[in-house]
């Protein structure tokens, strides 16, 4: 195992320059949140597909594998799918306008009275999501070393924290290169093979294995409804997948470089899944689905190999925890904390709007380990974070940016109501029930297409401003100011 652990140490120290480094270039608030909006398409498709291909999409997709087969590929799926529908649909859009919040966004398409309520439900969904992903470094960290499991907690966040705060979206984005590219060698071009070599094949599978295993449908249409209203809809709109949005060099960066991490994903899913049910033939009577990748990757594999496929893993819930760390703290501080205390919002000749963005991330960071050393049930507060965000800001958001005639009072409600139902809903049939997403998301749009018919149209100067700012004009970001560097690629 002393060339495992090397293996390990060295990936993570890597991560710790990567930050170093990174400080040295984030010197404007553009380039620190959102890296100067310079990323250009390699550097834009490999960040993209680290952040959406987290813990989750690894551990949990092998563990869909050995449970359902070729069709547990659905959940990373969906993902793809809508990050996809995303790149081709709306990304261009959503870059051309320069904003750093998915709630700067919806004040300016309603008049800046949207933006402090959906900046709340963002902030849950991107706090939670920056939780569960720290609570995966207790599965891995506990693989290594056998670490006690708040130990690898603090261990692992504080890694994430360290070089997020230090160099913001330029460290998250030089660490998310690093780890779409060990993610791509451990797990595709390594465990996969090896996975599917050491069941015996394909033929083997298929006849140690139940005909369901093999159905891309088999498991279930309402599973795959679920996981496509959830996870495709909210790729659409989640803070930590926009911020990469926002750091595009272009809106054709933003199209093209989205769609290859997008077609990333879907490769990504059905590796995934068969590694699962490869396991599911060697390994058939494993208490937990989610132990698969771990035992498969102990058992199976060679020394020094199974130290990178680890780091892999370790990779992958890096990429989304360090990217749900700064869309949280994003939103706590330019949506929530900006609007609550004057004093402290950006344009203040005297604030120092990088120190006070590295602060929020250290702040939320903390906070982060904290809750997730205290929390237990991870896929009931994920399941609540997805149905709170889908529910409460799909059909403002998407509304905006496709039907002219919502209103503010109309978003508001939307949000409002959409967010009721899900929560008392949820408390109804059950946190893990698909019926809260399903009604809420119906209460959601009824109410924004009623009240937005039923109140005054958006003014026309407001309407106007909107157009301009999706066609790339009348921005004023920071980015203009900053000191010419070059332009990665």
């Amino acid at each position: 195992m002393a060339v495992d652990y090397a293996v390990i140490v060295v990936y993570l120290a890597g991560m710790l320059g990567m930050g170093w480094w990174g400080m040295r270039r984030a010197k404007s608030k553009s380039e620190f949140l959102v890296a100067g909006r310079r990323l250009g398409p390699g550097m834009y498709s490999g960040t993209m597909a680290a952040i959406v291909l987290g813990g989750a999409s690894t551990i949990g997709g092998v563990g869909l594998g050995y449970k359902y087969g070729l069709s547990g590929a659905w959940m990373v799926f969906a993902i793809g799918l809508g990050l996809l529908a995303l790149s081709i649909l709306f990304s261009a859009r959503i870059a051309r306008l320069k904003v750093y919040t998915v709630s700067e966004m919806l004040d300016l398409r309603y008049g800046g009275k949207a933006g402090l309520l959906s900046g709340v439900v963002m902030w849950a969904y991107t706090l939670m999501l920056a939780v569960t992903s720290t609570i995966a470094y207790a599965t891995i960290f506990d693989v290594l070393f056998d670490m006690n499991r708040t130990l690898a907690i603090i261990l692992g966040g504080s890694i994430v924290v360290a070089y997020s705060t230090l160099g913001g979206m330029w460290s998250i984005t030089l660490t998310d290169m690093v780890q779409f590219v060990v993610k791509t060698v451990g797990v595709l071009l390594l465990l996969l093979p090896i996975a599917v070599v050491k069941a015996g094949g394909f033929g083997a599978m298929k006849a140690a294995l139940p005909t369901e295993y093999f159905d891309p449908l088999g498991i279930g249409g309402e599973m795959i409804f679920t996981y496509v209203l959830i996870y495709t809809f909210g790729m659409l709109i989640g803070q930590d997948i926009w911020q990469r949005v926002f750091a595009a060099r272009s809106d054709r960066v933003a199209r093209h470089g989205g769609t290859v991490a997008g077609t990333y994903c879907l490769v990504y899913a059905l590796a995934g899944a068969v590694i699962g049910t490869a396991a599911r033939v060697l390994y058939p009577k494993l208490p937990n689905a989610d132990d698969a990748f771990a035992t498969i990757v102990k058992d199976e594999l060679p020394m020094g190999v199974r130290g990178l496929v680890l780091a892999a893993a370790l990779a992958a819930v890096m990429s989304t925890s360090s990217g749900a760390l700064i869309a949280c703290a994003t939103v706590a501080n330019n949506d929530i904390w900006s609007r609550l205390r004057p004093l402290a919002s950006r344009g203040g000749a005297d604030h120092d709007e990088v120190k006070g963005n590295r602060v929020f991330i250290l702040i939320m960071g903390v906070g982060v380990i904290c809750t997730a050393i205290a929390l237990n049930n991870v896929v009931e507060a994920l399941t609540v974070a997805y149905n709170l965000l889908v529910g409460g800001l799909l059909v403002p958001i998407l509304g905006g940016l496709l039907w002219k005639r919502g209103t503010v009072y109309g978003a508001l409600a939307s949000v409002i109501v959409g967010g009721v139902a899900v929560i008392g809903l949820m408390a109804s049939y059950g946190i893990l029930a698909n019926e809260p997403i399903y009604y809420g998301l119906l209460l959601s749009l009824a109410a924004y297409v009623i009240v937005s018919l039923a109140t005054r149209p958006t003014d026309a100067a407001i309407l106007a401003n909107w157009r301009e700012r999706l066609a790339g004009r009348g921005a004023e970001d920071d980015e203009a100011a900053a000191e010419p560097v070059a332009v990665p690629s």
